[in-house]
């Protein structure tokens, strides 16, 4: 079931970004030659109209072939060149270009905004919840549970989650009381078993417990992972709406993430020689494809944006045989005002590509480690 998912994830990423250029290019006239997803040796194919659709052995990618695409190929000037992608003008080869991108933007955009058309709008709120608690921690052993809100630490009431860290920190190794307000079997207000280790305080529960001073890596000294961020239902004709704004600020936000990211990542490898080890290829992305299926069809929902709008991403990065790395001779054009030879172009794609399949084994490779030295 995680292989079909992981497929079903993949084909709907690759399909949305192909059929993004696809209908670009149909829009600008362009003949489409053929709709390709996967990569060659070919399995199977059919054509419809002028277009030939076909399924490829190698499942992690896609293509649209264009007639007059400099990277298959030189194409002499004839009746048909104004059907081909040269024949075209600048404004209408960079739309098509970016279409694939823009189209796995907006997927991601749509994923987000159904997610928070169903769960709730994010608001700040002043309340302290813990939303994660680590297994072993003082937090799990004094019977701390997922929900409960701290609402004073040794008799101080708290409203600031970075107060409540702060706090938390400070009183590492000693004693403290928390004061805990609990919606649901709430042994200070119903008849349920509670246990010992609390007492009760105007129907919420009073904790006695010690942070750790040397917690381990990932945890923090009382082993909860707190939020002071809930999810607000409106009126259900809201809902769409609301959802549709948080959808988009959710995209731009993540986008902006991957950017952070890409550029610490670029800095540490060339000017520090550190190689990044949180990179996934294929192989990790299945693993947290794995993680993800058993938390349910929304958070696979919301991994499916996030995989969405990193594509958008990483595409448009001025690298040969990316998107991006297209625009780079759109932009030649602009330049030097006229074009490169199609020869240099198709190698510099072809190039690109080789090296991109390079970096993809090589972080499959780093993927099969960590998962063997997980074990």
């Amino acid at each position: 079931m995680t292989l079909l998912l992981f497929l079903v994830i993949l084909s709907i990423l690759v399909l949305v970004h192909e059929g993004g250029h696809f209908l670009a290019a149909k829009k600008a006239g362009i003949k489409v030659e053929e709709f390709g997803f996967g990569y060659p040796p070919r399995i199977w194919a059919k054509k419809i109209g002028e277009t030939e659709y076909s399924i490829n052995a190698v499942p992690f990618g896609g293509f649209v072939r264009l007639y007059g695409d400099p990277a298959e190929g030189e194409v002499k000037k004839s009746r048909d060149f104004k059907r081909s992608f040269l024949g075209k003008s600048k404004k209408a080869r960079t739309v098509v270009i970016l279409a694939g991108v823009v189209a796995n933007f907006l997927l991601g955009v749509v994923v987000f905004s159904v997610v928070y058309s169903l769960t709730g709008v994010p608001q700040k709120t002043e309340n302290i919840k813990i939303v994660g608690i680590s297994p072993g921690s003082p937090a799990e052993k004094f019977g701390l549970k997922e929900g409960d809100i701290v609402l004073a630490v040794d008799g101080k009431k708290l409203t600031d989650l970075s107060e409540f860290t702060k706090l938390i920190s400070e009183k590492r190794g000693k004693e403290i009381k928390l004061l805990i307000k609990r919606e649901t079997n709430n042994p200070c207000q119903e008849k349920v078993l509670g246990g010992g280790g609390f007492s009760c305080q105007d129907g919420n529960l009073l904790f006695w417990l010690a942070p750790r001073e040397a917690p381990p890596e990932g945890e923090g000294p009382l082993g909860v992972a707190v939020s002071n961020i809930e999810m607000v239902k409106y009126p259900f004709w809201q809902m769409p709406f609301r959802g549709a704004v948080e959808g988009v600020k959710e995209a731009f936000a993540w986008g902006w993430m991957i950017v952070l990211s890409l550029k610490k990542m670029v800095g540490d490898l060339v000017f520090q020689g550190v190689v990044p080890k949180d990179v996934a290829g294929p192989v990790g992305i299945f693993q947290a494809t794995e993680m993800v299926a058993k938390t349910g069809i929304l958070n696979i929902f919301q991994f499916l944006g996030i995989l969405s709008v990193n594509l958008a991403v990483l595409n448009v990065l001025p690298l040969p045989a990316l998107d991006g790395g297209r625009l780079i001779f759109v932009g030649w054009e602009v330049v030097f005002r006229r074009r490169p030879k199609p020869q240099l172009e198709r190698w510099i794609n072809t190039a690109g590509m080789a090296l991109l399949i390079i970096l993809l084994i090589l972080v499959t490779i780093n993927d099969v480690k960590r998962i063997l030295n997980s074990f």
